[in-house]
């Protein structure tokens, strides 16, 4: 695997001038660039960065924000910096997490007759509406018992890889979004799934279908064979809350699939129709 940044994890906490330095040099941010979006001095930002300054607390958000930290990290940097969380972590069936609760199944419920999912940060299904059990059919049953992880399922020779005509072209796109995720949080978890997902054995004519329509990083075609052997095409988009203040709300993904044809929307029709 490439090299991927990250904070060192070791056995003793990092200093807040570690977690500065790693997000700064992250964004590729000179000390001067970063003085400059944050309204500092460079001098007082490098006193900060090597410890020889403490951050106030407003200071702390101020630089995580101009580095667009995820909430999950500015927490780990305020505690770096000797104060407390800011964002709560709560399971999303927390009572006060409901109104996001039901937002997420208000958007897979609208979104019938067409399959869509919500997942944690670790891709671990969250959340599914009534027609994402037709996709996962046939898959092993160790893959979709207890907590499902849907690359893992997406990917695994004995999940759904080997229904997925355009499997090279999902791969690379699924790996490079992972990628991202891992250079942007530094999860171990996550580059754990990645390293065990590019071991996964791939057909050799995996790579034969490439179909027309990826836009990086917003939607990629999906042509997908049922267990009967009929072929549907999809594109598939995500979606993030980009302005939650839960570390939970925040890291949660909501993963939407359209039909490409008549074919796939009437066999979705129909499927919606008998449930």
């Amino acid at each position: 695997m490439s090299s991927i940044a990250a904070l060192p994890r070791h056995a003793a906490p990092q200093p807040f001038g570690a977690h500065l330095r790693h997000w700064r040099q992250h964004r590729r941010l000179s000390q001067q660039g970063l003085a400059e979006e944050a309204e500092i001095s460079t001098r007082h930002l490098s006193f900060v960065e090597t410890g020889r300054a403490l951050p106030s607390r407003e200071m702390v958000l101020r630089l995580a924000e101009r580095l667009d930290v995820p909430l999950r990290e500015r927490n780990a940097m305020l505690v770096a910096a000797g104060y407390a969380p800011m964002y709560r972590e709560r399971p999303l069936d927390d009572p006060a997490l409901s109104p996001a609760r039901e937002a997420v199944e208000l958007i897979l419920r609208a979104h019938e007759p067409n399959p869509a999912l919500a997942v944690d940060r670790h891709w671990n299904l969250v959340a599914g509406n009534r027609m994402l059990p037709h996709l996962m059919a046939g898959a092993d049953a160790q893959l979709v018992q207890g907590r499902v992880n849907v690359l893992r399922l997406s990917l695994h020779p004995q999940g759904l890889a080997p229904r997925i005509v355009n499997l090279g072209q999902w791969r690379d796109h699924l790996f490079e979004r992972l990628r991202q995720q891992v250079q942007a949080t530094g999860d171990a978890t996550l580059a754990s799934l990645l390293e065990e997902l590019r071991a996964y054995p791939v057909p050799g004519d995996a790579h034969d279908t490439r179909l027309e329509g990826e836009h990086v990083g917003v939607a990629l075609p999906l042509r997908f064979r049922t267990l009967d052997g009929q072929v549907l095409s999809f594109i598939s988009t995500t979606t993030v809350f980009g302005t939650a203040v839960d570390v939970t709300v925040q890291e949660l993904t909501l993963e939407t699939f359209f039909p490409l044809d008549a074919v796939t929307a009437d066999a979705l029709r129909r499927v919606a129709a008998g449930l």
